[in-house]
């Protein structure tokens, strides 16, 4: 029998021994198994502050979700704790990934403005239920996270007032289906669903695309006047802005190396 050479018994090796020749073997199939692993998650996000209540964790943070599925899949994190939407994007682009059945936690998103702005927290919040109840929120939410999602793309009504000024969103343009960017455009259901509140309230929308972790500053300095980029409500950010009524309902999923 032919000796093997190096480089086919080096292969025959990092078959056997996976971890220490490439990507180690995922090892996380359930919440319980994230107690003293390594979790990527984007900088400030709700996975951020759920992964440090995780047991003898290490967390990862990263400022865009694609660098910690990035991290994922090059075996440098052993799990992502993200958004559901989001997580499908990227699963959907990396066979090699996916979601694990079990949801992490369940959460509101809302928009975010400054803690005194309440007169433009009851604007926002009649024009959030004026779209609800017309429909034109669920069609946005079906044109982008849904089977049918590209078929109905919002548009704004010909005529529409502008009188009020401008207002500026401040988002995180890194967290599809909600917001990404196509060109120099932000485009997604946040940017949408803005779009048709400025439309009923008389305002012309400009989007400011920034790092996520500065979103809550811009508003609170007045840089912006909404934050809207996939927010969730927590108690701590309560403290620092103004939120509007839930415009939908999410949960953190964990994202994971296939077996």
């Amino acid at each position: 029998m032919k000796k093997l050479s190096a480089l086919a018994l080096s292969a025959v090796m990092c078959v056997s021994m996976l971890a220490s020749c490439g990507v180690p073997a995922n090892t996380v199939h359930s919440i319980d198994d994230l107690d003293g692993k390594t979790i990527g998650v984007q900088l400030g996000t709700t996975g951020d502050i759920y992964a440090e209540d995780v047991k003898d964790a290490k967390v990862e943070r990263f400022n865009k979700g694609a660098d910690a599925v990035q991290a994922l899949k090059q075996g440098k994190v052993d799990a992502v704790i993200i958004d559901n939407e989001p997580a499908k994007v990227f699963v959907s682009k990396n066979d090699d990934i996916e979601i694990l059945d079990e949801p992490f936690a369940d959460e509101e998103y809302a928009i975010a403005m400054k803690l005194d702005n309440t007169a433009l927290q009851e604007e926002i919040n009649g024009a959030l239920k004026t779209l609800k109840d017309n429909g034109t929120l669920d069609a946005i939410k079906k044109n982008w996270i849904e089977d049918s999602k590209g078929t109905s793309a919002y548009t704004s009504p010909e005529g529409v007032d502008r009188s009020k000024g401008k207002l500026i969103m401040a988002t995180n343009a890194e967290f599809p289906p909600y917001e990404s960017k196509d060109g120099d455009k932000v485009i997604g259901l946040d940017a949408d669903m803005m779009q048709a509140v400025c439309d009923e309230l008389g305002y012309e929308l400009e989007i400011d695309d920034m790092q996520f972790d500065s979103i809550i500053s811009a508003v609170q300095s007045g840089k912006a006047d909404v934050g809207v980029a996939g927010m969730t409500v927590t108690e701590d950010r309560k403290k620092n802005v103004l939120f509007s009524d839930s415009y939908t309902t999410a949960k953190q999923v964990i994202i994971v190396r296939k077996d």
